[in-house]
């Protein structure tokens, strides 16, 4: 989106109007440097270009409409340059040092900073230094100002916030106890974490890794072990992945193909990490005791202790440790044993809550 800037009218802003673009006639084939020669490429000759064009160097960016490398040079003699290395060349007012020790002014000034200034930076193909107020607040525009450098003053609509990811497998913090995310999911308005049901009836707020996610939304345990928490703050994502811990990258939600008895699985959680074994039942009835029993539970003999409960069971990747994607299976419930002397663990199968609370599980 491009957006129309308030502006501080300087030196350095009107100097941007007068500035002379070069470039190659209509005729002549195409700069050797675009966006398809690849990054490694574009990269070699940005490090070529500034250090050949010392402190005439005026920045290097790539042409939005037709991907070509664009270097700025303070010195129109650098063009001839700049094109025989087969980028197109442009004449800039202000060096990217010049540019530089603007920002680091402002980098100095944090200790009067105003809520309302979400930024600053250096805009190459512009030529200016920028910061962003939010709404054009009088005083974030009067803090760009007092400054005393020459700067542009850009409008945004909201503040940046810091952002985490609630991941599978990571922790879930409840008032009195803590368990393992499960799966992301979402409906028509909102996103969902879901979790086991023995976990969510502690209900109240629910917190992750980076904070606060939400509120407890349901909860079915016994007969059920599923619940959700429903996500209310705005800085968590939710995006499709289950956390390997020293195992790998994560792997990533494809489905939500059922695995069946013989095949491999693996399960995340926060006390045992991951941990990968083979289905030995479907639809298992389990009797946790004091009443609590569970139906339609999936039987495996992947190990688990107390925390893990809650975390996810996916099909079991690929060998190798990139990312692969994988196949929800469900979210671990109980089980005996541990994960040193070995054990049996069962999952609540992930698509019983989906159907039930018409949930769509968050997917690569």
């Amino acid at each position: 989106m491009i957006r129309r800037p308030l502006r501080i009218m300087t030196a350095l802003v009107g100097a941007a109007a007068a500035v002379t673009a070069f470039a190659t006639p209509a005729s002549a084939a195409a700069p050797a440097l675009n966006e398809a020669a690849g990054t490694a490429a574009l990269a070699a000759a940005r490090e070529h270009l500034g250090g050949s064009l010392g402190a005439a160097f005026a920045g290097s960016w790539l042409d939005t409409t037709t991907g070509a490398l664009v270097v700025g040079t303070t010195d129109a003699g650098g063009s001839a340059r700049i094109r025989a290395a087969g980028a197109v060349p442009k004449v800039m007012r202000h060096s990217v040092a010049e540019l530089k020790r603007v920002q680091s002014i402002l980098d100095g000034r944090t200790g009067d900073l105003p809520a309302s200034v979400a930024g600053w930076y250096v805009d190459m193909p512009a030529n200016e230094v920028v910061v962003n107020v939010v709404g054009g607040d009088p005083a974030g525009r009067a803090w760009a100002a007092a400054a005393g450098v020459p700067v542009r003053v850009d409008q945004v609509k909201s503040a940046p916030r810091p952002l985490w990811a609630v991941i599978g497998g990571q922790g879930l913090y409840f008032n009195g106890g803590a368990c393992s995310v499960g799966f992301n999911a979402y409906d028509d308005d909102d996103h969902y974490v879901i979790t086991a049901g023995h976990c969510t009836e502690l209900g109240g707020t629910v917190r992750g890794v980076g904070g606060t996610i939400g509120n407890v939304a349901r909860s079915s345990f016994p007969g059920n072990d599923y619940g959700t928490v429903k996500v209310t703050h705005s800085d968590v994502s939710t995006p499709p992945r289950v956390d390997r811990y020293g195992d790998g990258s994560d792997v990533r939600i494809e489905g939500a193909d059922v695995v069946g008895v013989g095949g491999r699985i693996c399960r995340s959680g926060i006390t045992t990490h991951w941990q990968c074994g083979r289905v030995e039942a479907l639809d298992q009835t389990v009797n946790y005791g004091n009443g609590n029993i569970v139906k339609g539970l999936t039987q495996t003999d992947a190990c688990a202790e107390p925390g893990d409960s809650g975390g996810s069971f996916v099909s079991r990747p690929t060998s190798g440790s990139g990312t692969k994607l994988v196949q929800a299976q469900g979210m671990t419930s109980g089980g005996s044993g541990d994960c040193q002397d070995g054990g049996t663990t069962f999952f609540q199968p992930v698509k019983e809550v989906l159907n039930r609370y018409d949930l769509t599980l968050e997917k690569d």
